[in-house]
C-alpha cells in the first residue's frame, strides 16, 4: 500500500510539471482593473493590455470591476487563482490610501498579493476657476491666507488622490479651505470650469484639457518634477519643497505567483516600457513609464502608505 500511494503521488505531479514548462501565458488572461471603463486610467490599462498581445501573441482581456474606491477590484485580484490566468492593476488609492482611509479592507496589502513591476505614473494637475484673481501659486496661497474658509477644492471623492493633494496643499502651506466632493471627476471639473467651485488637483490630462481651451488656469502639478507632458507648468515642489503626490499604477496577482510566471510577466513589462512607441502613447495620457522590479515595488507601496498615512489622519477623512 505504501509502494502504490507513492506511485499515486509521483504520477500526480507528473501534469503539475509539465504545465510549470509551459510558457507563460498558454491561454488568454483576465487583467482586472479597479475602475470604470472610459476614464484616463482605463485608457493606460488597455494599452499596456494591448501591448502584451503583441508582445506574447496571446489575449489580455480587460474587466473592469469598479467600485468602493477601487476596494471592489482589488479584492477580486486577490481572490483569483494563483496560476497566472488572472492579474490586475494595483493603484495607489486601493494599495496605500485605503489601509489608512477605511475602518476595514476585505484583503491585507501586505499578505493577498504578489507585486510584479511597476507601469506609470500620472501627475495631478492644480487648475483654478478663471474668476480666482492669482496667476501663481504664491499667488494662491496669499489669496487663501487673507480669506481662511472661504475657497473650495473639489473632487470626485474622499480618498482620491485628488482628494489627498488638496489635503497635502493644505497641510504644507497652512491653509484653510473647504474640500467639496462630487460623485465623479467630470462633475467636479465642470463645476470649477462654471466657477461654483474655486480649484481642484485632478489627473493631468483632464485638467490640462480645461486649461488649454481657456476654461480654467493651471498653475502646478504634483509630482516631484515637472511633467514631460506640459513642461511650461511649475511642479507645486518648487514652491512647498517635498510636496509630491502621484498616482501610479502597477500590475500585480495574487498571492502565491509562480515565480516563472512573475519573472515572464516582469521581464514583458520591462520590454513594453522601454518600447518608443509605448512611450509615446503613454505620454499622449499624460502618463510616464515607471519601470519598476517586484521588491522594489513592495517597498515603494509599503513607503506610499507610511508617507500619506499622515496626511490622511489630518484631513479627518474616514470610511466606515
Amino acid at each position: 500500500m505504501f509502494i502504490q500511494r507513492r506511485s499515486l503521488l509521483a504520477g500526480a505531479a507528473i501534469p503539475s510539471m509539465s504545465m510549470a514548462q509551459t510558457p507563460w501565458p498558454a491561454n488568454p488572461v483576465r487583467f482586472i482593473t479597479p475602475f470604470a471603463p472610459g476614464g484616463g486610467v482605463d485608457t493606460l490599462v488597455r494599452l499596456y493590455c494591448s501591448k502584451l498581445a503583441d508582445l506574447t501573441g496571446q489575449s489580455f482581456v480587460v474587466e473592469n470591476r469598479a467600485g468602493a474606491g477601487g476596494t471592489i477590484g482589488t479584492t477580486a485580484i486577490a481572490r483569483s487563482p494563483a496560476d497566472g490566468t488572472v492579474i490586475g492593476l494595483g493603484s495607489i488609492s486601493s494599495l496605500a490610501i485605503s489601509p489608512t482611509m477605511r475602518a476595514s479592507l476585505p484583503f491585507d496589502v501586505e499578505r493577498d498579493f504578489t507585486y510584479i513591476a511597476g507601469l506609470w505614473q500620472l501627475p495631478n494637475l492644480l487648475i483654478v476657476n478663471k474668476d480666482v484673481p492669482a496667476q501663481t501659486v504664491p499667488e494662491l496661497i496669499a489669496l487663501i491666507r487673507r480669506n481662511p474658509g472661504q475657497y473650495t477644492f473639489a473632487s470626485p471623492g474622499s480618498g482620491t488622490t485628488v482628494h489627498l493633494a488638496g489635503e497635502m496643499f493644505k497641510q504644507a502651506a497652512g491653509l484653510d479651505m473647504v474640500h467639496v466632493p462630487y460623485r465623479g471627476g467630470a462633475a467636479a471639473q465642470l463645476d470649477v470650469q462654471a466657477g461654483r467651485v474655486h480649484m481642484i488637483f485632478d489627473n493631468i490630462p483632464q485638467s490640462l484639457a480645461s486649461a488649454r481651451t481657456g476654461l480654467a488656469r493651471a498653475l502646478a502639478v504634483t509630482s516631484r518634477e515637472r511633467s514631460p507632458y506640459a513642461p511650461e507648468i511649475p511642479a507645486m515642489a518648487e514652491f512647498l519643497p517635498g510636496f509630491d503626490i502621484t498616482s501610479w499604477g502597477s500590475v500585480m496577482g495574487p498571492a502565491g505567483l509562480a515565480a516563472p510566471i512573475v519573472e515572464r510577466l516582469s521581464a514583458l513589462t520591462r520590454t513594453a516600457l522601454a518600447s518608443p512607441d509605448f512611450i509615446a502613447r503613454l505620454a499622449e495620457n499624460g502618463a510616464t513609464a515607471w519601470p519598476m522590479t517586484s521588491a522594489d515595488l513592495t517597498e515603494f507601496r509599503r513607503a506610499s502608505e507610511a508617507r500619506l498615512a499622515p496626511v490622511i489622519r489630518a484631513s479627518g477623512a474616514r470610511i466606515e
